[in-house]
């Protein structure tokens, strides 16, 4: 280890080139670390004759790196974030910290959101942040502890997974749609009624097409009714009588529960897939992010 002591520049001198490097500039540099513009200047020429190398050409206001400083700087900014990760993994897990949940909104919307007090009450040590996106995020590039995903755990090898729910989707609508048009005595008189279609833009969904398919007919005029790209504002289409829409239970269930939906014929299909709570296999949760993954299991 002396040798590399001897060889690797200082960690500061780094840290001073990957700053100025970025900014362009040594007196942004010396801004942006509490240094003066002098100091900064110090700092590379000393990295320069250390490693016997130009790293910058010097111009009025500006410096830019050489072609031996740009592949310099690429590995040291690479190295310096790795560190930076790993020094934040750590010290989150010395001091449990926040937990980073992420989500679907409409995950965050029907199955969190009632849920928070009760969280609150049974883990109030834990501050917990829910991460809402229209896409399934990469926790692991995100450096996100815990994810919720719709679809089979054999599709996400980096990650290890709990089951939360399966896949279980049922027909719902409004008392207030219900009192003015009646409930649907069988599936077929479903298809002549108003249907609020989700356009899921990013995550594969079921639509009513399959609906009806695994009920054993098949849906006519299937451009009639309106179409919204999230499902969040769906279920608040359908609370507002504004027609029948396909209903997730794990997300409804406490609305219909609560008389906000109503459940609409018999008919429920089961696609075989799940959600589940995911984290990744690369890196240990901490104390707190375990207690939320667990917290999210017992639920279910």
């Amino acid at each position: 280890m002396r040798n590399l002591r001897h060889l690797l520049p200082s960690a500061g001198s780094l840290i001073v080139f990957e700053a100025a490097g970025r900014l362009s500039s040594f007196t942004a540099a010396g801004r942006e670390l509490g240094m003066t513009q002098a100091a900064v200047s110090y700092a590379v020429r000393g990295l320069e004759e250390q490693l016997g190398a130009k790293l910058f050409q010097r111009r009025h206001r500006q410096v830019i790196l050489t072609e031996a400083g740009e592949r310099f700087h690429a590995d040291v900014s690479l190295g310096l974030s790795h560190i930076r990760k790993s020094a934040e993994d750590l010290r989150l897990q010395a001091t449990g910290g926040h937990v980073t949940l992420a989500a679907s909104t409409a995950f965050g919307s029907f199955w969190m959101m009632p849920r928070l007090q009760q969280f609150r009450d049974e883990l109030p040590g834990v501050d917990l942040r829910i991460q809402t996106a229209d896409r399934d995020l990469d926790i692991i590039a995100e450096g996100i502890p815990l994810g919720v995903r719709g679809g089979v755990p054999r599709d996400w090898p980096d990650y290890h997974s709990l089951s939360l729910s399966d896949e279980e989707i049922f027909p719902v609508a409004g008392p207030n749609y219900l009192a003015k048009f009646g409930l649907p005595k069988t599936v077929e008189e479903l298809a002549t009624h108003r249907l609020i279609h989700l356009e899921e833009p990013y995550r594969e969904a079921p639509n009513w097409d399959e609906w009806f398919a695994s009920a054993g007919t098949s849906l006519r005029n299937a451009e009639r009714g309106l179409r919204i790209n999230d499902y969040a504002l769906v279920i608040q289409a359908v609370m507002e009588g504004q027609g029948i829409s396909l209903g997730w239970r794990h997300l409804v269930e406490r609305l219909v529960a609560s008389g906000l939906l109503v459940p609409v014929t018999d008919h429920v299909l089961r696609t075989g897939i799940g959600f589940y709570v995911i984290w990744p296999k690369n890196r240990e949760l901490s104390d707190n992010a375990r207690k939320v993954r667990d917290w999210l299991v017992a639920q279910a």
